[in-house]
This record gives C-alpha cells, structure tokens and sequence, in this order.
C-alpha cells in the first residue's frame, strides 16, 4: 500500500499518524502467534484431537503450493520452410504459427495450402 505523502495535507497526515498509532496499539497488545499456536494445540490434544484433524493438513503453516517448474522455451531451432508464395519465390513458411498474409489471402480465394507446398528433391 503505497501512500504519497506529499500530496496529502497537513490535516491528512495528522489523520493518517493517528490511523498508524491505533493499529499499531492494537497489533502491540496481541500475544505472539507461537504463545497462541502453542495454546491451541494444547487444548487440542487435551480434548484428544490433533491440529491437524481440527483444521487441514497445512495448519498452523504458512506454506505456499508449489508450481510446477516451467519447462524450458526451445528458441532459435531452424525449421526448413514447407510453403513458398509462388507470385515471391522469396516468400516462404515453416507452417508454424499463424498463416502468413500471402498464403492467408490466396486460401480465402479458393486455394487449399497444399497448393503451396514446396517439392522434395
């Protein structure tokens, strides 16, 4: 939360010391989390009940779920081009990605790609 504090008044920033005094009074009286975890748990197991059973597996923890490891991107692997514009012999496509204008335009006319392909030697 971040806050700029040169455009607020002089009243604004009393109002907003005031704000911080208070939460910070408040947070100041709360026990500490270990004193009130370890206060739980003893209840819990005096009653014959676990922490766990009580509230999930991950109680009591601030664990995060981990993501799966994104698998590496391949980048720079050449293709040999499978489509050569006929009307631009220096035209060509890979057939990956999005159909280039030329061949795009000549298929919404009629033409299917197999008319672009490039022949093997």
């Amino acid at each position: 939360m971040a806050i700029d504090l040169n455009a607020l008044s002089a009243k604004e920033l009393d109002s907003l010391i005031n704000k911080a005094k208070k939460r910070k009074t408040t947070l100041k009286k709360r026990k500490p989390i270990t004193t009130v975890r370890a206060r739980l748990k003893a209840a819990a197991t005096a009653e014959g009940y676990t922490i766990e059973e009580l509230f999930g597996t991950a109680a009591g923890t601030a664990t995060r779920v981990a993501r799966p490891a994104k698998a590496p991107r391949k980048t720079g692997i050449k293709v040999a081009p499978k489509y050569r514009n006929p009307a631009k012999p220096e035209e060509t496509w890979t057939g990956r990605g999005r159909q280039p204008r030329w061949m795009a335009e000549q298929v919404s006319q009629g033409k299917t790609p197999q008319d672009f392909l490039i022949a093997k030697d």
